[in-house]
């Protein structure tokens, strides 16, 4: 098992990051809120996981081994992939997670694209006695390395359409949350922006 890698981050996309190990890329799948904290040249250190299937071996790095143990944990569930608990973990933080499924709360999850109310239902049940018990930290704000104080637009565009939304969709959703990026400073957390944004798309459908 690869339980991290560490090296300078040699390149970023949309959903995906390649960090140079000992002279070799290593391609990991990760949430917009990792690639947030990530910039192009300097060292960075994400713990991973590996998923293994017939035709490909996928490496999904988080920037926190609470996020990577969270995201082997929410497969247990039936009918979970690597994706969708990928994009659990777009939307909410461990912490949040943990907080959803201990209070019940199908709003949290619905919140979750590629999850309905009955599949909703149905993960509360299984991950109660799995995902384990809120630890008591803060669950909505994001880790600082995570503010972007550039190219939030862009990155906040990219995550809605690797979540499967349109391109005319994330456009409005960037604009729809922008009061809320200036707010912030100039300097906004591309994690929290996602919320809101999703927030928003859900109540336009």
């Amino acid at each position: 098992m690869i339980a991290f890698v560490s090296g300078p981050v040699a390149a970023l996309g949309p959903d995906s990051a390649v960090i140079e190990v000992g002279g070799v890329g290593m391609a990991l799948q990760c949430t917009p809120d990792t690639l947030a904290g990530l910039r192009m040249g300097e060292p960075a250190r994400l713990a991973t996981s590996l998923v293994v299937r017939e035709d490909s071996l996928t490496l999904y790095g988080f920037a926190q081994d609470d996020e990577r143990q969270v995201f082997e944990l929410l497969q247990t569930a039936s009918g979970v992939g690597p994706r969708l608990a990928q994009a659990m973990l777009a939307v909410h933080s461990p912490e949040a997670l943990r907080i959803a499924v201990a209070g019940g709360d199908e709003k949290a999850l619905t919140a979750v694209p590629g999850i309905g109310k009955k599949g909703a239902q149905k993960l509360l049940l299984e991950l109660k006695d799995r995902i384990g018990a809120p630890l008591g930290t803060a669950a909505a704000p994001r880790a600082a390395s995570a503010s972007a104080a550039a190219g939030w637009r862009e990155q906040l565009h990219a995550a809605l359409v690797g979540l499967g939304y349109a391109t005319r969709e994330a456009d409005d959703a960037v604009v729809a949350v922008a009061p809320q990026a200036e707010a912030d400073g100039g300097s906004p957390d591309v994690g929290v922006l996602l919320k809101s944004a999703l927030q928003s798309l859900n109540r336009a459908r």
